[in-house]
């Protein structure tokens, strides 16, 4: 073993905290399927109460003041991760960019070719990622509708189909075949839900936010944009401190020999 597997394995001892042993635990207890009910007496009675008052929560939930939710909520739970996916994705690419065109065309040695390449590639770059974005958010919300175009479909025209679907799901999540039967009965009466649920946890999607194409291109456009304007405006800021400090050394080094001379 290398001194540097040596390092990081004593460095992950040391990280390793109190709660990371109960996760180690809980995941023990859970690849056991073990039930957390099991130390007490009467487990199949603690359970149900456990699960008697969860649905009396859920029902509470509902006529929840959601202010009140959105004010015990942080700044970054409030954050759309798809928006700082974004984010992510034009400062990255605006930031690289500059490097490989800067170098490319100062072979050329003329500085206005220069300045011009890169003042269009600033505006073409942040037009081509944002028009990226929005065809890549435009493409997701019509393979989405189409999903539940065709669910909806196969619901009026083979409605055991579906909710073969949906048993299939509550089968894989380990649900009974009274717990089956119980929940189909409840979501025949409500078969957008049904349909919703198929959707989401059969097929793994989330319907997108309204209006999420033009906030993805205009993130990732104006990330984009930022993040080349950073990396120029730093290069000229360093050319300028550069200016700068050879200016004073050199009106140093100049005013020292004049004394010396004199």
């Amino acid at each position: 073993m290398s001194l540097v597997g040596i390092k990081n394995s004593i460095g992950a001892l040391l990280k390793r905290t109190k709660s990371d042993d109960e996760l180690e635990h809980v995941d023990h207890l859970l690849n056991q399927n073990q039930s957390p009910y099991g130390a007490t007496d009467n487990p199949d009675r603690a359970q149900q109460s456990a699960n008697e008052e969860a649905i009396l929560n859920a029902v509470k939930s509902n006529d929840y003041n959601e202010e009140e939710d959105e004010e015990a909520k942080g700044f970054f739970t409030k954050f759309d991760p798809r928006v700082m996916s974004d984010i992510i994705i034009g400062l990255s690419d605006g930031l690289t960019v500059p490097f490989a065109l800067t170098a490319g065309l100062s072979s050329l040695g003329s500085t206005k070719i220069v300045i011009t390449g890169g003042m269009a590639e600033l505006v073409s770059g942040s037009i081509s990622m944002g028009l990226g974005g929005y065809l890549a958010a435009k493409s997701e919300l019509d393979y989405y509708k189409s999903e539940v175009k065709k669910e909806k479909l196969q619901f009026f025209k083979k409605p055991e189909t579906i909710n073969q679907d949906a048993a299939e799901i509550m089968l894989d999540l380990g649900a009974s075949e009274s717990t089956i039967a119980s929940f189909l009965k409840d979501l025949d009466s409500q078969p957008k839900n049904l349909i919703d649920f198929v959707i989401r946890f059969g097929k793994g999607l989330e319907e997108p936010a309204e209006g999420r194409e033009i906030t993805s291109a205009l993130t990732i456009g104006s990330s984009y944009f930022l993040g080349e304007d950073c990396g120029t405006n730093k290069k000229f800021t360093e050319g300028i401190q550069m200016v700068l400090i050879g200016s004073v050394a050199a009106g140093a080094a100049w005013t020292l020999v004049y004394f010396i001379d004199n």
